[in-house]
């Protein structure tokens, strides 16, 4: 499974697009008669800024960008394709919203990748170094990245991020500890898609203890460990983890799920007190999900995606 859709909604806003094909010369904030496209007022949507493969460069899109819209009322803003080591437009984006951070004093929110899998696959998405964002942009309460090729992360600390997302194919341990051992007192919502070890996903279930043990997290109310190949080994650490009495959800999707780790989930520490239980994407057999729904008949279990695997290849929701 890739990804093949662009956010259309992100923080509460609506998506704006504004990339290669954006001419500033016909676009107005008020339609003017013209036939131009309106465009929205800044504070009004959440911002897509991107390109395409072999078109206008990324960082002049950016710099249109700047020069139409008031980021100074920007609270949202995702960005899109920026180009690869083998193109010649290529950008590196955290340093170029780095570089523009004065520019956008109201920033709250921050996707860094949103990127499909028609224009590069998740595995092939390059990123450098993402820590200066996070010291450029201190007011911001969510931050998400889509991709891992290249990564790097600093523990960080924080008081008002509340949203922390990466989504990969194959996670570094290296992000994963980086998490870890990140000050971030009112988090809220933690999501990690693990990934595999082909395609640089080596974190091992020692790497999420700090997370698992919640000290470093007093707000989390929903964590995503997820798209796992060694999913039955995480659902073990969770069922005896202290974060998951405090959780509202709980998300072990998207990965090599088998009887086993369920087992594992039944047998540890009640969940009853769980809102939602996201487990979708997984190979658990008829009778256990039976009795996984049977356990908790309060919970909102997602169970979709029964999985069969693939003579002995059991497989993630998304990889390459």
């Amino acid at each position: 499974m890739g990804i093949y859709q662009h956010l259309d909604e992100y923080a509460g806003l609506p998506v704006a697009t504004f990339n290669e094909d954006t001419d500033v010369e016909e676009v107005t904030e008020e339609d003017d008669g013209r036939g131009g496209d309106a465009l929205p007022a800044a504070a009004e949507a959440a911002w897509f800024v991107g390109t395409s493969f072999d078109e206008e460069p990324f960082g002049d899109v950016f710099a249109r960008f700047l020069r139409t819209v008031d980021t100074t009322e920007v609270t949202a803003l995702i960005i899109g394709y920026w180009g690869a080591s083998y193109d010649s437009g290529a950008a590196d984006p955290a340093a170029v919203l780095t570089e523009a951070a004065a520019s956008f004093p109201k920033l709250r929110a921050l996707f860094l990748g949103d990127i499909t899998g028609e224009e590069s696959e998740i595995s092939w998405i390059e990123h450098s170094d993402v820590s200066p964002l996070l010291a450029a942009f201190p007011d911001l309460e969510r931050f998400e990245v889509r991709g891992a090729q290249g990564l790097v992360l600093d523990p960080v600390k924080s008081d008002r991020l509340k949203v922390l997302r990466f989504e990969s194919g194959g996670l570094p341990a290296a992000i994963v500890r980086a998490v870890a051992a990140s000050e971030l007192p009112n988090l809220e919502h933690l999501d990690l898609w693990l990934g595999e070890d082909n395609y640089g996903g080596d974190a091992a279930v020692a790497d999420l203890a700090p997370i698992l043990s919640g000290e470093r997290l007093p707000a989390l109310r929903h964590l995503g460990l997820e798209d796992s190949e060694i999913q039955d080994e995480i659902a073990a650490a969770v069922a005896g983890a202290p974060v998951v009495a405090r959780l509202e959800s709980l998300s072990l999707a998207m990965g090599v799920l088998t009887d086993r780790g369920a087992e594992a989930l039944l047998a540890g520490q009640p969940l009853t007190h769980l809102r939602k239980l996201d487990l979708h994407h997984h190979f658990l057999s008829d009778a256990m999900v039976e009795r996984v729904k049977a356990a908790l008949p309060g919970v909102e279990v997602d169970l979709d995606d029964q999985e069969k695997p693939d003579g002995d290849w059991h497989y993630i929701a998304v990889s390459e």
